[in-house]
């Protein structure tokens, strides 16, 4: 049996039982008996659809979708009703390392489309300053000023600047993961936009010798807000690329499905923004020395590194159970 044969006998079933879960996490009321014994004969097939596409179709989505629906189908039947905050600690310690481990090639290509829209406007600015007011926006690049950069270090309301730059990164989050609806085009501005925007100040500073106080300036907070775009962007991208190549299934069912996946990995992106506008908004300004921000940012790092590896080691272990 090929892909499509196997798809097209059990799509029916699969819908089915997508449904009864929708239903069943909903309206309580509709678990009678005779509801149950639906829900776990369509739950039996669904596993033994998943044996054989692991074995047969290991790299195809199908199999994916197969072990997202098992999963799901298996927590509502056998698993009690557990508190808001062991869902919360559930949903990042396992579901949103999954997602971000089985979509990390688009979270890299976020990251490619960024950093070439930064390279190109660092090297344009750097060659001709002047550049820059073609490439920002005009209240960016009229209230630059290399020389008092660090001038108002301690005189900023940091609480107020802090929950202004969430609301803009989450905007900007938001932003680049729904253009996934438009076949992933909007994204793709959104992730350069934002890299010419920081690449042509990177230059502006570098061309005045002040590269080592910009990025202390930045990477403190940098590190987390621009993983937390970038995984918002590949959430985006995962989208568009669906919608162009929509294998087996139709390019509906497609978004449907990949929108599922794509807020749930928006969603897990909101804790870091808000560490991120905390340190930019208390520690980024903050009267300290410059060493010192740089010494943040590589706590930031080694906590994000840390937070997968062993976000993929307990993922890896609960597979295992």
């Amino acid at each position: 049996m090929n892909i499509k044969q196997f798809v097209k006998l059990h799509r029916d079933d699969w819908n089915q039982l997508e449904d009864l879960v929708s239903i069943m996490h909903k309206r309580k009321s509709v678990m009678t008996g005779a509801t149950i014994d639906k829900f776990y004969r369509f739950y039996q097939k669904a596993t033994q659809n998943l044996s054989y596409s692991q074995t047969y179709f290991p790299e195809d989505e199908v199999t994916l979708y197969l072990n997202g629906l098992v999963s799901k189908s298996h927590n509502l039947l056998y698993k009690d009703q557990i508190s808001s905050m062991k869902q919360i600690g559930h949903f990042l310690s396992t579901t949103f390392i999954r997602l971000f481990l089985e979509q990390w090639k688009f979270i890299v290509a976020a990251m490619l489309l960024f950093t070439l829209g930064g390279v190109g406007s660092f090297f344009a600015v750097v060659n001709d300053p002047q550049t820059m007011h073609g490439i920002l926006p005009a209240e960016i690049a009229q209230g630059v000023n290399p020389e008092q950069l660090g001038s108002a270090d301690g005189q900023v309301n940091s609480s107020v600047m802090s929950a202004s730059i969430m609301t803009n990164n989450i905007n900007v989050a938001i932003l680049a993961f729904a253009g996934g609806v438009t076949f992933g085009l909007l994204t793709v501005y959104v992730l350069i936009y934002n890299g010419i925007v920081v690449g042509a100040l990177a230059g502006l500073f570098f061309h005045y010798g002040k590269s080592y106080e910009f990025w202390a300036y930045i990477v403190p907070h940098g590190m987390i807000e621009l993983t937390a775009i970038f995984i918002a962007g590949g959430a985006g991208l995962l989208m568009g690329y669906k919608l162009f190549v929509p294998g087996q299934f139709s390019r509906g069912y497609q978004l449907k499905k990949q929108a599922q996946r794509s807020v749930q990995l928006l969603i897990g992106t909101i804790p870091l923004f808000v560490i991120a506008g905390l340190i930019e908004g208390f520690i980024t300004p903050a009267a300290i020395p410059l060493a010192a921000k740089y010494s943040v940012a590589c706590i930031t790092v080694f906590g994000l590194v840390l937070y997968i590896v062993i976000g993929r080691v307990l993922l890896a272990k609960r597979q295992l159970i």
